[in-house]
C-alpha cells in the first residue's frame, strides 16, 4: 500500500532538488551580456526549464488539440486522418491562362483552387482603363465580366471544389457575384458552393498605409457580403480576415497578431448589429497568416492565434457552438522574406516557413516559389514549391503527431508572451474604440510603419542577416528562366472588353446598374442587385463607378488616392 504523504513529500524535496539544480546552472552559466529578442522584441533566455512555465494551467492554458481553447490545435488527430490544404496561389494574364495554372498544380499535388486577381480587377478597373495602363494581367488573372469568369473556370465543377477568391473592397464583392453567376448557369445553387472570399478592407487598408483613411463604406461592403453568404451560402466562409497584409507591410508578429484579431472582433461586432447570432458568424469567419522566418516566434503566435480566438468568441461574445470558437486559417510564407540575390536560397527559406506554419497547426498553405522576388513564378518554381509542402507532409514525421511542440518549455513560454503582448495591444484598441476607429486615427498604420523602419534598419546595419543580401554574397548573373507576360495580352484583354460592350444588351446593363444603384444608396444588401448586373456582362469598371460615387460622398467629394480597394 503507498503512503500518500510519504510520496507528496518526495514529489516536494524532488521539485526544491529541481530548482536548486537549474539554480547552480544558471549561476554557472550565466546570460551573456547581448541581448536576444525576437522579431517582435520578446527577450529569449539562454535556456528554458519548467519554472518558465510554473503559471501554465494544463486544462486551462492548453488541454488536448480539437479541445477548448483549442492551443493545441483544432483537431484531436490533426493531420494523421488528413494533412492541411496544399492551396497555391495562381494568377496570371488572361483567364484561360490561370486556369492552365490551376490545372497544371492540380497535377502536381494542390488540393485547393486559390486565385489572385489583377491590380486593375482589385481597383474596379475595367483592362481598358487609361489607369489600368501596364497593370492588367501582371499580378493576377484579368477579370472584366462574366465571360472573363466563365473562361477562369471552364472545365473546373464548382460544386466539387474548394475556391479561394483573392480579392478585396468593393471587388470583392463583384468577384463574388461573378461566382455565382457562373455556378447558377451551369444550375449550381449558391448554397452547393464552397469556399473563401478574402473580403478584409479593415486590415488592407491598415497595411496600405492611408493616412486616417474612411474605412466605413468599404467595411460595409464586407459586411453586406458575409452577411448574404451567412444567410445563404452554407459552405462558404465570407470573410477570411487577413493579417498576412499587415506582416508583408512590416509588422512584427505579435502586430500581425494582435491587429488581425482586434479586425476579427470589429467585423463581429457589426455583423451582431446585423441580427446576425454570435453563433451563425462564429463559424463563418476564417483567417490568413503570414509565416516569416523566425521559426519558434511564428509557431508561438499561430498556437496563440487559436487560444486567444476562442476566449475571445467564448468569454467576450458568449458563443456556445464549438465551431465559433474554433479559429481555422490558411498561411502563405512571406513574400517580404525573399530576396532576389541568390534566389535558390528561398527555397530554403519557405521550407522553414512552411515548417512553422504545420508545426503550428495551420489548415491550408501557400508557398512561395524561390523566383517571386523576380517575377511570377513559373511551371518549375511553382512545382519545387508545392514538392516542398508535400515532402514536409510525407517525409518529416512533423505531421504525424498532434501539436509536437506543445510542453516545449520555450515554446509554451513564448506563446504566453506572444499572447500577452498581442492582449495589451487589444486592449489599447478597444480603448481607442475598435479597430476601425484605431485605422481613421492612423494608429495601426503608424505601428506599422514605425516596425517595418526599424526592421530595415537593422538589415541596413548588418545586426539583422540576411544571407545573400547584406552577407555571404557573391558575384553571380542570373540563370533563372523567368515567367513572362506576352506583350501582346494586354491590348487583347481590352479589345475583348470592348467586344462584350458591343454584342451585349446594353438597355438590360443600364436597368441592372441603375437598379443595383439605388439599392446601394438605399442601404440595401448589395449582392443580390451585383449578381443580376453582372449576369447582363455589366463590366467590373461600370459596377465599380458605383462604388466610387459612394466612397466620394463618403469623403466629402474628395478623390481617394487609394483607388476603390
Amino acid at each position: 500500500m503507498y503512503d500518500k504523504e510519504k510520496i507528496k513529500e518526495i514529489k516536494k524535496k524532488k521539485g526544491l532538488w529541481e530548482k536548486e539544480l537549474v539554480q547552480r546552472w544558471i549561476e554557472r552559466f550565466p546570460e551573456r551580456k547581448e541581448a536576444f529578442k525576437t522579431s517582435s522584441g520578446v527577450n529569449i533566455k539562454n535556456v528554458y526549464t519548467p519554472s518558465d512555465i510554473e503559471g501554465l494551467d494544463y486544462l486551462k492554458d492548453l488541454s488536448f488539440p480539437g479541445t477548448y481553447p483549442f492551443t493545441r490545435g483544432v483537431y484531436p488527430n490533426m493531420y494523421r486522418g488528413r494533412i492541411w490544404t496544399i492551396r497555391q496561389v495562381a494568377g496570371f494574364g488572361k483567364a484561360e491562362e490561370t486556369s492552365g495554372r490551376l490545372s497544371f498544380l492540380d497535377n502536381v499535388g494542390q488540393t485547393g483552387l486559390n486565385i489572385v486577381f489583377d491590380m486593375p480587377t482589385h481597383f474596379g478597373l475595367d483592362s481598358d482603363d487609361p489607369l489600368a495602363e501596364g497593370e492588367v494581367g501582371r499580378e493576377g488573372v484579368a477579370i472584366d465580366t462574366l465571360e472573363d469568369m466563365e473562361r477562369l473556370f471552364d472545365g473546373i465543377p464548382l460544386d466539387q471544389v474548394s475556391s479561394s477568391l483573392i480579392t478585396i473592397g468593393p471587388a470583392a464583392a463583384t468577384v463574388l457575384a461573378m461566382y455565382i453567376a457562373v455556378a447558377e448557369k451551369r444550375g449550381i445553387p449558391p448554397e452547393k458552393l464552397a469556399g473563401t472570399l478574402q473580403n478584409d478592407s479593415i486590415t488592407a487598408l491598415a497595411a496600405s498605409g492611408a493616412p486616417k483613411f474612411e474605412p466605413d463604406i468599404f467595411v460595409r461592403i464586407a459586411l453586406d457580403t458575409s452577411e448574404y453568404c451567412i444567410r445563404n451560402m452554407p459552405k462558404w466562409y465570407p470573410l477570411s480576415i487577413v493579417g498576412y497584409h499587415i506582416r508583408e507591410a512590416g509588422a512584427n508578429a505579435v502586430q500581425e497578431l494582435a491587429f488581425t484579431l482586434a479586425s476579427g472582433i470589429a467585423y463581429v461586432k457589426e455583423l451582431l448589429n446585423r441580427d446576425l447570432d454570435i453563433d451563425e458568424i462564429g463559424p463563418k469567419i476564417s483567417f490568413f497568416f503570414g509565416a516569416h522566418n523566425n521559426l519558434f516566434e511564428e509557431i508561438a503566435k499561430f498556437r496563440a492565434a487559436r487560444r486567444m480566438w476562442a476566449q475571445i468568441m467564448k468569454e467576450w461574445f458568449d458563443a456556445k457552438d464549438v465551431r465559433s470558437q474554433v479559429l481555422k486559417f490558411h498561411v502563405q510564407t512571406c513574400g517580404c522574406t525573399l530576396i532576389a540575390q541568390q534566389p535558390e536560397t528561398n527555397i530554403i527559406r519557405t521550407t522553414i516557413q512552411a515548417l512553422a506554419a504545420t508545426l503550428g497547426g495551420t489548415n491550408s498553405l501557400h508557398t512561395n516559389s524561390m523566383d517571386e522576388a523576380l517575377a511570377l513564378p513559373t511551371e518549375k518554381a511553382a512545382r519545387i514549391a508545392v514538392r516542398t509542402q508535400q515532402i514536409i507532409a510525407h517525409e518529416s514525421g512533423t505531421a504525424e503527431v498532434s501539436d509536437p511542440l506543445g510542453g516545449s518549455y520555450f515554446v509554451e513560454s513564448l506563446t504566453n508572451e506572444v499572447e500577452n503582448k498581442a492582449y495589451k495591444y487589444i486592449e489599447k484598441i478597444e480603448k481607442m474604440g475598435g479597430m476601425i476607429e484605431a485605422v481613421k486615427k492612423g494608429f495601426i498604420q503608424d505601428e506599422i510603419a514605425e516596425s517595418a523602419y526599424r526592421y530595415q534598419m537593422e538589415i541596413e546595419r548588418g545586426d539583422r542577416i540576411v544571407v545573400g543580401l547584406n552577407k555571404f554574397q557573391i558575384e553571380e548573373e542570373l540563370t533563372l528562366n523567368l515567367l513572362k507576360i506576352d506583350p501582346l495580352f494586354e491590348q487583347r484583354q481590352k479589345e475583348r472588353v470592348q467586344r462584350i460592350r458591343k454584342i451585349r444588351d446594353n438597355t438590360k446593363v443600364k436597368e441592372a446598374i441603375n437598379d443595383f444603384r439605388q439599392r446601394f444608396h438605399k442601404g440595401e444588401n448589395i449582392i443580390p442587385p451585383l449578381i443580376s448586373a453582372v449576369k447582363t456582362h455589366a463590366t467590373i469598371g461600370e459596377l465599380g463607378g458605383i462604388f466610387k460615387e459612394e466612397l466620394y460622398e463618403t469623403t466629402e467629394g474628395r478623390p481617394s488616392s487609394q483607388g476603390v480597394c
